[in-house]
């Protein structure tokens, strides 16, 4: 027996609702996972570098840089006063470890030919247990290639802690690897951002937050509420119990501030050699 017309129309108002809803669903997926970033290497260095005519700069790591999830510091980089005709290239990939930024140097950050290079990577190496030797290997073989094919100055920044317990293991680890951070920063003849050390000043004055608990779960629903709701970085870390972060990793406004100024005084700071 055919389906009466009522019973048509409720079904295809109840199919409506769910690709409506599916929809939904997958747009803080795509926002924070999949969206293309301003001013990507494989774009703006497709035929070397940049036709800006002013300086170029390369701020290469992880998800953190991509800023698709949490502040996007590197896009703060760009409306901040400047040289005239400055690009700023975002080289971050989520997901990413030193390993991978090694492999990619060439094509995402020499290719460029920049004028100043910015380094925040090893956010996932500390999350999967990588040797802190290998990682500093990983440090100074992307810096030499950097420093050999290029005239930039170069920046490596440190690791931030992972969520706002100082006392949780993953945060114990974190000096070790940012002792490698500092050491192929000197090794380089590289300059040295202390993102960690302002993070930690903060966090010493608000007092620990909840345990570290990221987890892709996490991630998505704070995407949800900054792509969906429409609510800050900021009102989502609060929302979560957090100050510097959305989900534990990922930056809030205030915690994507501290970066950018960091970066951006040096950035505005003459050469010293």
């Amino acid at each position: 027996m055919a389906a009466s017309p009522a019973r048509r129309r409720t079904a295809a108002a109840l199919t409506a609702l769910l690709l409506a809803a599916l929809g939904a669903a997958a747009v803080p997926g795509y926002a924070a996972f999949l969206r293309p970033v301003a001013a990507a290497p494989a774009d703006a260095c497709a035929e070397g570098r940049p036709d800006g005519g002013g300086p170029v700069v390369v701020a290469a790591g992880a998800s953190m840089t991509r800023g698709t999830l949490g502040h996007d510091w590197v896009a703060d980089l760009r409306e901040r006063p400047g040289p005239d005709g400055r690009v700023i290239v975002n080289a971050g990939i989520n997901g990413d470890t030193s390993a991978g930024l090694l492999g990619r140097v060439d094509d995402d950050v020499v290719a460029c030919d920049p004028d100043a290079v910015v380094l925040l990577i090893g956010t996932n190496d500390v999350r999967d247990g990588v040797p802190v030797e290998d990682y500093r290997a990983h440090l100074d073989a992307i810096t030499a290639r950097v420093t050999e094919r290029t005239s930039a100055r170069v920046a490596l920044v440190s690791l931030p802690p992972l969520g706002e317990d100082p006392g949780a293991d993953v945060n114990r680890r974190l000096p070790a690897y940012n002792a490698a951070v500092r050491a192929a920063a000197e090794h380089a003849g590289a300059d040295y951002l202390p993102v960690n050390e302002r993070f930690a000043e903060r966090l010493a004055e608000s007092g620990a937050g909840p345990a570290f608990g990221f987890g892709f779960g996490t991630a998505y629903l704070a995407s949800a509420e900054h792509y969906l709701l429409g609510r800050s970085w900021d009102d989502v870390a609060r929302g979560n119990g957090l100050g510097l972060y959305v989900d534990h990793i990922h930056l809030s406004d205030e915690g994507g501030a501290i970066v950018t100024d960091l970066v951006g005084r040096w950035l505005d700071a003459p050469p010293d050699r």
